[in-house]
């Protein structure tokens, strides 16, 4: 489980710090009144300097989300074992035997503690077990009252780690309701100024022109049928399919429909079927790259479509002008996502490749490839 900098781990990793500071003072009080029991006193004293200045780096450390990494986490475990492993010698078997507490007592805890909130109850175990199965190999004599440390530090380990986990968990789950709820209010943001702008435009135009004969009407009806769609996707619904949703679509079929005397189409002589989805999201950006041939290329365009059985092919050619280098992301960059979004966008959504070659003054030629699969 890999660590969150920040959140909700953090009062985790400042609780970790006081414990430390708190038992090590316990063990300040246990060496002034234990000392003179030492084999080596001295050593004793110099080991509480070391766990002194361990505690202080680890406070540091670890109070840093770039630092919670297994270099510190092994070098932590390192240092409290070795200390563990020294406390027979300094205390000395004798005292350990009359009684006397191991150097470490809690103190031995942190690096539990540090594995658990790091990694979970997997890291946690492994630490438990490690600095358990030590503290046990450095005694002299094991009594029933011997694991008891063990079982506690072990158990500690499995609950921080829980604990932990939950909290990651949690901080992910409300940085994702965020997201949403920041969503939610951009797109309410967006329907407002969609509504008192182009959706009012849309409407004006579908009522005035609805009932003038030749372009002027039909631009009316397209312009009716793109509110009822605006609509739609601002309310967050999707409009109505213009194809069937069940069953193959043969796309010559959709492509046809552009068919004119400016626009050739060139189709097998034989149904390309594709899903219904398939065939009208691949129709829909052909329509696209004819629309902007008519805005920028004269209007004469010649349509191809290919069946390569695993994938089908449309390319879109014409005698343009060709795009000037740079010109698709300025474009982009202004807000005009004709390529981006009506072309690429729908081919990527299918799983397709978009291929636009352009050359000054030689025309362009738009690949729109996509695999024959129901997606």
């Amino acid at each position: 489980m890999p660590s969150s900098p920040g959140g909700f781990e953090v009062p985790l990793w400042r609780a970790i710090a006081v414990f430390r500071v708190a038992s090590l003072a316990y063990v300040c009080l246990l060496a002034v009144r234990d000392g003179g029991r030492y084999a080596h006193p001295l050593a004793a004293g110099g080991l509480v300097l070391a766990m002194a200045a361990w505690t202080a780096v680890t406070a540091w450390g670890y109070a840093r989300p770039a630092w919670r990494r297994w270099p510190l986490l092994l070098a932590d475990l390192g240092v409290v074992l070795a200390i563990m492993i020294a406390t027979p010698w300094v205390i000395g078997r004798a005292a350990l035997h009359d009684g006397v507490p191991t150097l470490a007592v809690a103190w031995l805890a942190g690096p539990v503690l540090a594995w658990a909130v790091s990694g979970g109850r997997r890291r946690g175990t492994i630490a438990a077990l490690l600095v358990g199965g030590t503290d046990l190999a450095t005694r002299d004599r094991i009594s029933p009252s011997s694991f008891t440390g063990a079982i506690l530090l072990l158990l500690a380990g499995v609950v921080v780690g829980h604990v932990a986990r939950l909290a990651v968990t949690a901080e992910e789950r409300l940085q994702r309701a965020v997201e949403l709820e920041a969503a939610t209010r951009e797109r309410e943001r967006l329907a407002r100024d969609i509504h008192d702008s182009v959706l009012q435009v849309l409407a004006l135009v579908q009522r005035r022109g609805a009932h003038l004969p030749g372009e002027a009407g039909e631009l009316a009806r397209l312009a009716g049928e793109q509110e009822v769609a605006l609509r739609a996707l601002v309310a967050g619904s999707v409009p109505p399919p213009r194809a069937p949703v069940d069953g193959p679509t043969d796309l010559r079929v959709l492509l046809q429909r552009h068919a004119g005397t400016a626009v050739s189409v060139s189709a097998p002589a034989t149904p390309v079927p594709l899903p219904a989805a398939v065939a009208t999201e691949l129709a829909a950006a052909a329509g696209a790259a004819l629309d902007n041939v008519g805005r920028h290329a004269g209007g004469r365009a010649w349509v191809l479509i290919e069946d390569e059985g695993e994938t089908v092919t449309v390319s879109v050619r014409d005698e343009g002008p060709g795009i000037p280098d740079g010109r698709l992301d300025e474009a982009a960059a202004q807000g005009r996502l004709g390529v981006a979004q009506s072309i690429r966008g729908r081919i990527a959504a299918l799983g397709g490749t978009v291929r636009i070659v352009s050359t000054p003054g030689a025309g362009t030629e738009v690949e729109l490839t996509v695999p024959r699969s129901d997606r």
